[in-house]
C-alpha cells in the first residue's frame, strides 16, 4: 500500500522569529501530525529537497528530523529517507464538538465581586519595536548574563536537584534560595531573619496580596501613599477595608498625617513608588513610634535599592524595627528580570505560618526549578556581577537623561537620592498625561501616564513617568526632544 507524501510547500520559516530554524521545522511537523493534517507513515521530503526549498543548510533539516525521531514522531525509512512514524505519540482523543446552546449566562451577575478596580497601566507587549521606550520596569537584555543563567538552569536540572524538584514541595520553599536570602540579601538591607521567617512568593505583588488578606477585613482601616502603585491601592480596596491615601512629600509619607484609627500602613520608604523619594531616618523613627502607640502594622515594599549609583542606599525600615511590627516585602524581579516573578515576605514566624497556608491554597509554591536556578545564580556571584554592570550603565543613562530633561524644560517632581531607573515628571498646567502618552506613540515614544497612581484623582493628570532601564543611552536625548515637542503641540491645541 502506497503512503501519502508530504509536500515541502507545507513548510514555512519565519526568519525574523526568535524561534530557531530547527525548532520551526519540528513545530510544523508535530502540529500537523497532532492536528491530523499529516497521516501516520506519510513520506517526508528528503533532507536535500527540503533544505533546497527553504534555502537553509541540509544539516539543519537532518538535525530536526533526528530530534523528531528521538521523540517518536518520525522514523527513518532508509538511510536518506524519512517518514512520519506509524504510531506517533498522539495522546489526545478525537474531540467531540458540541453545537452552542441557545441560552446565555449573565456573567456580570455570576461574578462577585469585580476585581477590575484599578486603572490599568498600559504597557504594549511589543514595546521593543518602538525606538524610544521610556518604560519603567522593563530591562535591557544586553546587561543580563544569559549564558550564566542558562548554566544555572542546567545545574538545577542535575539529577540530585531534579529528584528534589520533581517531588511535591507541599508548602515548603527551596532551601538554598531561602538560605541565600537569610545570609546575603537581607543583611545587605540591615535585616536579620531566620528561615522560618521567610516565605518565597511569585513576585512582590503576590506577597502584598497575601499580607493584605491576612491583615485586613471589612471594617479595618488601612493607609497607603498618594500617589502609589495602582496594584497596591486596588488590593487594599478589594480587602473591604476603609482606605485612606495620605499625600507624600519630598520625604515620603508624613507620619503626622496618619488618621486616628489605623490597622495597617503600606509604604515604600526607601524608594517611593512612583516619585522615588527616600524617607529620612528621623521620619522612619517617627513612623515606628506611631505604629507602637497606635498599635498598627507596617508593610514595607522595598524595591530597586540595588540601583544605588548616586549614594549608598539607606537601610530598610525593617532594619530599625525592634518590635516585629514591620512586614517586609522584597523582590528579585527588579534586579534580575521582570518576567522572573520571584519575591519574598519577611515576617515573624507565626505570620509566615499563616501566609504559607494561604499561599498553599492559591498556588502551593513557586516553581521549584525557577527557585533553584535563581539560588545558583545568586550563590555563584552572577547576581552581584549583573547588578554591578547595571549600576554603571544606569548611572550613565541617568546623567544623560537628567541633562536632556533640564534642557527640555521639564520639571522633575521626584527622583531617588541614591539612583533608581526613572524620573517622575510634573507636566505643565493643563496637560493631560493620558493624552500625551497616546499621542507620543505616533512619535515612536513610550512613556507612562501618572493617572493610575492617583486612585482618587479627578480630571486630567499632568504627572508622568519616564524610565531609562529599557532605552539605549544613545536614544535618550532624541526621545526627550520628541516628548517636549509633543507637549508643546498639545498645550498649543
Amino acid at each position: 500500500m502506497a503512503h501519502a507524501t508530504v509536500s515541502e510547500t507545507v513548510f514555512f520559516l519565519d526568519r525574523d522569529s526568535r524561534i530557531g530554524l530547527q525548532a520551526q521545522i519540528r513545530e510544523t511537523i508535530v502540529s500537523a501530525v497532532l492536528a491530523g493534517r499529516i497521516q501516520p507513515a506519510a513520506q517526508l521530503p528528503s533532507t536535500r529537497k527540503l533544505a533546497s526549498y527553504l534555502n537553509i543548510s541540509r544539516i539543519t533539516v537532518t538535525l530536526a528530523y533526528q530530534e523528531l525521531a528521538s521523540q517518536g514522531y518520525v522514523e527513518a525509512a532508509s538511510r536518506s529517507a524519512w517518514r512520519v512514524a506509524g504510531n506517533p505519540p498522539i495522546s489526545l482523543p478525537e474531540p467531540t464538538v458540541l453545537e452552542p446552546g441557545a441560552g446565555s449566562i449573565d456573567w456580570q451577575a455570576k461574578l462577585s465581586p469585580s476585581f477590575i478596580v484599578a486603572k490599568q497601566m498600559r504597557k504594549p507587549l511589543d514595546w521593543r519595536r518602538y525606538p524610544y521606550p521610556f518604560l519603567y520596569g522593563q530591562m535591557d537584555t544586553s546587561l543580563f548574563d544569559l549564558a550564566a543563567w542558562r548554566d544555572c538552569a542546567r545545574r538545577a536540572l542535575g539529577r540530585d536537584d531534579f529528584e528534589l524538584m520533581a517531588g511535591d514541595f507541599a508548602a515548603a520553599d527551596d532551601v538554598q534560595l531561602v538560605s541565600y536570602i537569610c545570609s546575603r540579601t537581607l543583611p545587605s538591607r540591615g535585616i536579620r531573619a531566620n528561615p522560618d521567617e521567610i516565605l518565597v512568593t511569585v513576585g512582590a505583588q503576590n506577597a502584598l496580596w497575601i499580607v493584605t488578606q491576612l491583615l485586613l477585613r471589612r471594617g479595618a482601616h488601612a493607609v497607603c501613599e498618594n500617589p502609589c502603585h495602582p496594584d497596591m491601592s486596588a488590593s487594599l480596596r478589594l480587602s473591604g477595608a476603609e482606605v485612606t491615601a495620605v499625600d507624600v512629600d519630598k520625604d515620603g509619607l508624613p507620619p503626622e498625617a496618619l488618621p486616628a484609627k489605623v490597622d495597617a500602613v503600606f509604604v515604600t520608604p526607601s524608594h517611593h513608588s512612583p516619585t522615588g523619594a527616600t524617607m529620612p531616618v528621623d521620619r522612619r523613627a517617627a513612623l515606628l513610634s506611631a505604629a507602637a502607640s497606635k498599635d498598627f502594622i507596617i508593610v514595607e515594599d522595598d524595591y530597586e535599592f540595588e540601583m544605588s549609583f548616586l549614594a549608598p542606599p539607606s537601610p530598610a525600615l525593617k532594619a530599625f524595627d525592634r518590635d516585629g511590627r514591620v512586614l517586609y516585602i522584597g523582590s528579585f524581579s527588579k534586579s534580575l528580570f521582570p518576567g522572573l516573578r520571584l519575591g519574598y515576605l519577611v515576617a515573624p514566624a507565626p505570620v509566615i505560618r499563616e501566609a504559607r497556608a494561604l499561599r498553599a491554597l492559591m498556588l502551593r509554591h513557586p516553581p521549584g526549578h525557577l527557585q533553584r536556578t535563581a539560588a545558583y545564580f545568586l550563590a555563584l556571584g552572577h547576581h552581584d556581577a549583573v547588578i554591578h554592570r547595571m549600576r554603571g550603565e544606569y548611572h550613565r543613562r541617568h546623567i544623560v537623561m537628567a541633562d536632556a530633561l533640564q534642557r527640555g524644560g521639564f520639571t522633575i517632581a521626584g527622583s531617588s537620592a541614591f539612583g533608581g531607573t526613572s524620573f517622575w515628571i510634573e507636566g505643565p498646567e493643563g496637560l493631560d498625561a493620558d493624552l500625551l502618552m497616546n499621542e507620543l506613540r505616533q512619535d515612536g515614544v513610550l512613556i507612562e501616564s501618572g493617572s493610575p497612581f492617583f486612585p482618587d484623582g479627578d480630571g486630567p493628570c499632568r504627572f508622568f513617568r519616564m524610565g531609562y532601564s529599557s532605552i539605549p543611552r544613545a536614544r535618550i536625548v532624541e526621545g526627550v526632544v520628541r516628548t517636549a515637542a509633543r507637549v508643546s503641540r498639545l498645550l498649543a491645541s
